[in-house]
């Protein structure tokens, strides 16, 4: 074997049957390995959308997501999708060709240091250097992939490297890393602070969905009666059922979540960063409650807060250790009161469609198991307030980047990964002009993705905020010039309708689930509709904007 089939070898050793990619020049001998290698390859229609599609694929399953490039261009059109993965904490595994070792340096055609660039948005990043490491490095790159705080890894390849022959190589195996275990006075010091809480809350993060920790979570709710809320990457975790969930927090969480939090006396944080978003301005969330904060990554803990107790290791043992029966039903049920108090509304006047209402409608309607993606903005909040999800795999949506164009591309990896579930995109007529051209690649892997496209011909959040903090200075956020979006559409074999009254809804939404290909529900709204509630940048939580005419 020379290198190349040896990198496509390595990848079936680690279980891979799955790549999303593009191939080029310096990566023509891997793609040359790859035409009979046993591994299915989905060519993506830009090495973004094939980032992302991989990213998709790993959120869908768990499972490490692989995409190609080649040097140059193709490389640097990967670094949006690796920076995501790095902010979403998902294992990416990016492969790409480098120009030929003795070129390297000397500003050859389609030359970029790769390395340098991927730096600040990969957990690791390699050139290979010979031939002789390059089974330890992509095995050393899977095990780091997943190792910990799940991320993105990049391997560069020369093209001589992968042409040289490699006959005399060995495989190489890096186990994944033990996770720390968590000393016992730590337990015992959390342990004592859940009995003495009164109004304790569960602030739960997309850490317990990468670390597989769903059901600890729910058994440690349902145990200790705890009320909780999520951040965007953790919805899904609790049971939407549970009366004492209330929802997502932050700037554009539930009422209720947030004034539930800003009153707590213990927040219980699971997997979760005390991102911006989430805590409003940091010194006044949650401001009479102590801390106990459980993570993987010891760099979250005392990062921005500083917790009473920090807990670093697998939420599968800890929840265990701490969850025990509590006396809290006059803190359950003032939670529930606040819910139910709270609670979205969903009469709207006139005949235009009301978004919330339309999501609401679609996630009754969809089947249990199906996997929403979303792209960035108004419908991005709206899909995470009134949507309900089974489990964190069956929402993704790019929390920490905030990847306009995310969507499509998502949803192709969710759909190769879960052929047998529904892969529903809900995107922004914004968003969804950014990686359009992945509808190339649903076509021609005929993949049945279903797309709810909302369309206020605006870029709707930017123009929120514009409306909100700018004087209304509506400074490029006009898209009255978008394209027929139905024919674009059907350029691609796609079928769709397009619907602008509350009375069309429910049969598009039908039309649409049973569908048995691809489809596209073109959704028209009001330019003006906003987002409620929102907290404004720098205030504390509980000050929320509800409605602004």
């Amino acid at each position: 074997m020379n290198g190349a089939q040896w990198v496509v070898h390595t990848l079936r050793e680690q279980g891979i049957e799955t790549v999303f990619g593009y191939p080029g020049g310096a990566i023509m001998p891997v793609y040359d390995a790859l035409f009979d290698g046993g591994i299915e390859h989905l060519l993506c229609r830009n090495e973004q959308g094939a980032a992302i599609a991989a990213l998709g694929y790993a959120r869908a399953t768990g499972k490490v997501g692989v995409c190609i490039a080649t040097s140059g261009p193709g490389a640097t059109n990967l670094i949006t999708g690796l920076a995501d993965a790095l902010l979403d904490s998902v294992p990416v595994v990016a492969i790409t060709g480098q120009v030929a070792s003795p070129l390297i340096g000397t500003d050859a055609f389609q030359e970029v240091d790769v390395l340098g660039l991927s730096l600040a948005c990969t957990k690791h990043s390699y050139l290979v250097e010979s031939l002789e490491e390059l089974p330890a490095i992509i095995a050393q790159a899977f095990a780091t992939a997943c190792s910990g705080r799940p991320g993105p890894v990049l391997i560069d390849i020369p093209k001589d490297i992968q042409l040289a022959a490699g006959d005399h190589l060995k495989p190489a195996l890096f186990p994944v890393e033990e996770l720390p275990k968590v000393s016992d006075a730590d337990l015992a010091l959390a342990r004592e602070m859940i009995t003495e809480s009164k109004k304790p809350m569960l602030y739960v993060g997309g850490g317990v969905g990468m670390a597989q920790a769903v059901d600890a979570l729910r058994t440690f709710t349902k145990v200790t009666g705890m009320p909780g809320v999520s951040t965007l990457k953790g919805l899904g975790a609790f049971d939407a059922q549970d009366p004492c969930y209330l929802g997502l927090l932050g700037m554009h969480g539930a009422k209720a979540s947030n004034l539930a939090v800003q009153d707590c006396d213990l927040l219980v944080a699971i997997g979760v960063r005390f991102d911006d978003r989430v805590t409003g301005k940091l010194n006044a969330f949650a401001p009479d409650a102590k801390v106990i904060h459980m993570d993987i990554d010891p760099a979250e803990l005392g990062k921005l807060r500083t917790p009473h107790v920090a807990l670093q290791g697998d939420l599968n043992e800890i929840l265990p250790a701490l969850q025990q029966p509590m006396s809290i039903e006059s803190w359950r049920k003032s939670v529930m009161t606040m819910k139910n108090e709270f609670a979205a509304r969903y009469d709207h006047p006139g005949q235009p469609i009301y978004a919330p209402l339309l999501l609401k409608q679609l996630s009754d309607k969809k089947p249990e198991n199906a996997v929403i993606t979303t792209d960035v903005g108004q419908h991005q909040m709206w899909s995470a307030q009134h949507m309900s999800f089974t489990h964190p795999e069956n929402f993704i949506t790019s929390s920490g980047l905030g990847t306009m164009g995310f969507g499509i591309p998502a949803a192709v990896g969710a759909q190769m990964a879960r052929p047998d579930d529904m892969v529903i995109c809900v995107s922004g007529d914004g968003s969804f002009m950014m990686n359009v051209q992945e509808l190339g690649t649903i076509k021609r892997k005929k993949l049945p993705v279903k797309i709810v496209l909302i369309d206020n011909q605006r870029l709707g959040m930017v123009r929120q905020w514009q409306q909100l903090f700018f004087d209304a200075r509506y400074s490029e956020t006009n898209l009255s010039d978008n394209p027929d979006f139905l024919m674009l559409a059907a350029a691609f074999g796609i079928p769709g309708q397009s619907i602008s009254r509350k009375d069309q809804v429910e049969d598009a939404l039908n039309a649409m689930l049973t569908s048995e290909g691809p489809y596209l529900l073109h959704v028209s709204i009001d330019e003006l509709e906003n987002v409620w509630p929102l907290v404004p940048p720098g205030a504390g939580n509980e000050t929320m904007l509800e409605k602004v005419s």
